[in-house]
This record gives structure tokens, sequence and C-alpha cells, in this order.
């Protein structure tokens, strides 16, 4: 398989599990235990998460593990920017410096 297809697809299920946990969160927003099984976002997160680790599954079958581990971190990146679009969080110079040591290291596995 290309690589540049390979790289994708764990962007993809990057991406994906950012989305997965955001929607986790919304499902929380629910009253006890039962409001939280009714919430459709819970079932959208974990649909989410599955196919985020499915991606991840099929990446590791072309990719070492000590590559793909890695490079997983940039789920923190989504995470951080779905957080400040759809959260309102703020994203502080910590976060950013964070960001920044993230994709230096991401760059530096995949080389």
């Amino acid at each position: 398989m290309n690589n540049i297809v390979i790289y994708l697809m764990l962007l993809v299920g990057t991406l994906l599990g950012a989305f997965g946990g955001f929607y986790l969160k919304k499902s929380t927003a629910k009253e006890g235990v039962i409001g939280i099984v009714l919430s459709p976002f819970l079932y959208i997160g974990g649909f989410s998460y599955l196919i985020s680790a499915i991606l991840n599954i099929i990446v590791l079958k072309y990719l070492p593990y000590s590559v793909v581990l890695p490079l997983t971190s940039i789920t923190y990146i989504w995470s951080i920017v779905i957080a400040h679009y759809f959260l309102n969080e703020k994203i502080t110079k910590i976060k950013i410096y964070g960001i920044i040591f993230i994709i230096i290291g991401a760059i530096f596995i995949s080389i």
C-alpha cells in the first residue's frame, strides 16, 4: 500500500479518535447514567473510536509500532482544535508549545 495512503489513514484515525472523545464528552450533558446511555452522542463517540481503532490496526500492518504509537499523539492536536471551536475552550501558550513539540516529534518519528 502507498505510504501516503497509510499516513492519511493514520491522520483520519487520529481525527476520528478526537471526535470520539468529543462526542463522549457531549454524552455526559445528560443527567445520570440512564441519560448518558440514552444519549445518541455516546454511540456516535463509541463508533468514532471503533473506526479509529480499526484504522490504527490497518496502519500497524504497514508501519512499525514504534512509529505508529507516537504518531497517534496527533490526536491531542485535534482535541485542542475541537475543544476550541466546539466547546469554546481557550488555547493557551502552553498548549501551543505542546502542539509545536508534538509536531516536531511526529516529523522526527516519521522521517
